[in-house]
Order: structure tokens, then C-alpha cells, then sequence
């Protein structure tokens, strides 16, 4: 089971976005997410008269590693790392500083 998913919030652990929250847009491989938002670079796009595509210089966002982000406990306001816990006969992924349920509204 993956601990992080598309669409759920997360938090980022390092680097030059460190402390910021974005939501996973994809999961990029196995151990790379994209999130929104996070490592936005400025590139420089080749414009495209076929396809009507200008071109110019674009934010693109690139993928991060996947430990360099936690899933965002929003009872603590923190990063959290993830459990995964059997209930009523399904797993699920449990916050491990509380116990609380991923994705389970309050």
C-alpha cells in the first residue's frame, strides 16, 4: 500500500520549498510525486506554429522526491508519517502520532 497518494496534502521536509503544503498531482515512478505548486521552475519553451504553442519562458513543475515530503496531520499542523492499520475488514492508513485516519473528516 502506498503511504502517499494522488490528491492527498503534504508537507515538504527539505530543500528550497521546505515547510510549504501542496496537494500531489501525480506520482512520478515509484519514489518521485509532483506537487502543487512545489519546485516550480522557470524554463525556456521553444514555441510551436503547428500546434499554436508560443513560446517564451514557462513554469514547469518537476517532480520531487518522495522523501523529501510527509503527509500533512491537519489535528497537529505538522508532517506525519503513515501506518497502515485493518478496519472493518479494510486496510487503512492511519497517522502514526495519533491514530487518526487519513482522509477522515472530523
Amino acid at each position: 500500500m502506498q503511504n502517499i497518494r494522488k490528491g492527498d496534502e503534504v508537507i515538504v521536509l527539505s530543500g528550497r520549498d521546505r515547510s510549504r503544503r501542496g496537494t500531489v498531482l501525480a506520482r512520478v515512478g515509484a519514489d518521485h510525486v509532483l506537487v502543487e505548486g512545489i519546485n516550480v521552475v522557470k524554463k525556456h519553451a521553444k514555441g510551436n506554429p503547428m500546434a499554436g504553442t508560443p513560446g517564451g519562458i514557462v513554469d514547469k513543475t518537476l517532480p520531487i522526491h518522495i522523501s523529501n515530503v510527509a503527509l500533512y496531520n491537519p489535528e497537529t499542523g505538522k508532517g506525519d508519517r503513515v501506518g497502515v492499520k485493518v478496519v472493518d475488514g479494510a486496510k487503512v492508513r492511519i497517522f502514526r502520532s495519533n491514530g487518526a485516519v487519513v482522509g477522515a473528516k472530523a
